[in-house]
């Protein structure tokens, strides 16, 4: 009996700067399927703008060397000029037509049927990536660059802040946070493993300016015990969501953020952002949003305190 083959494989490498778990290397067999687009949908728009205008020049070049494998397939064409024979494949895909050049054979003819056709379903296709680019509602949520761990109510609390960047409202906002970390599970194999963090407030009816999100370090919580030195060495993550309703579209958006273990600055708390001006109107300073202060310092005043789950 013959002996299969074993499948080769392709080796995939994929870096994401974004990763909760760093560079990701994947190794695919042969069926891997690289969803084309789906990754057009998650690159910056002037990545897909230069796709696109990447793959018009191709298109045309293509077609424009076809037409000139057979001379005088384009009437009023000069003889073995590619600019000529490149520029009547743009007015043929755009099917614009402005009747000083046209097709003089059968070669010519089948050519342009060809380029209308793939042309017109380039077209539609890339109307349809640009419609679904920036039809889709999108969060503009600010998180704070950095978390803190101080004194809240008496109690330990992990703090960190979000702002909404836009001037409409996120209805139904709630915020989830998970600790990502390097366990040891009962048989001594290592495991990367997701533990939910309770907050204060999970949910706000109405998220327009900044929310101060708060964890109690309590006998449940998945930081009790824990210092910045283990989170370094279990390779911690605090994993943020907050989704909730668009005001405008009436869509739920999603914002997420991750902080590492580095980025969680202890016995810090944040610095005061809101204020109160002379006439008696609230003031947000989003100049001093990223900005900590030693708790050892000074203590949150009355107005402070009241104020930080705005």
């Amino acid at each position: 009996m013959a002996k299969s083959r074993p499948r080769k494989s392709r080796r995939v490498v994929r870096r994401d700067e974004d990763s909760i778990f760093g560079r990701v290397e994947r190794i695919a067999d042969r069926d891997w399927a690289l969803d084309f687009y789906h990754h057009l949908l998650t690159v910056s728009p002037w990545t897909v703008f230069v796709i696109l205008i990447a793959t018009y020049i191709a298109f045309n070049l293509l077609f424009g060397a076809l037409y000139l494998l057979q001379p005088g397939g384009i009437a009023n064409a000069r003889p073995g000029s590619f600019a000529d024979a490149f520029f009547f494949s743009v007015q043929t895909m755009a099917t614009i037509g402005y009747g000083d050049m046209h097709p003089a054979t059968l070669y010519a003819n089948l050519l342009v049927t060809a380029e209308v056709l793939l042309g017109m379903t380039g077209l539609a296709l890339a109307t349809g990536l640009v419609f679904a680019r920036f039809s889709r509602p999108t969060a503009r949520v600010m998180f704070s660059r950095v978390a803190v761990v101080t004194n809240h109510d008496g109690m330990p609390s992990l703090m960190f802040r979000a702002a909404n960047r836009r001037r409409n409202e996120i209805l139904e906002a709630q915020v989830t946070v998970m600790l990502l970390r390097d366990e040891l599970n009962a048989e001594g194999i290592e495991m990367r493993r997701f533990h939910e963090m309770a907050v204060v407030r999970p949910l706000t009816p109405m998220f327009a300016l900044t929310w101060t999100v708060i964890h109690p370090i309590d006998q449940t919580s998945p930081l009790f015990g824990e210092s910045r030195e283990s989170l370094l060495r279990a390779h911690g993550h605090v994993v943020v969501s907050i989704s909730g309703i668009d005001q405008i579209f009436s869509q739920t958006i999603y914002a997420r953020h991750t902080y590492e273990a580095s980025e969680i600055r202890w016995s810090h708390r944040f610095a005061d952002i809101l204020t109160r001006a002379p006439d008696g109107h609230r003031q947000i300073d989003y100049r001093r949003f990223h900005d900590t202060i030693e708790a050892e310092e000074a203590a949150p005043s009355a107005t402070s305190s009241r104020m930080v789950s705005a």
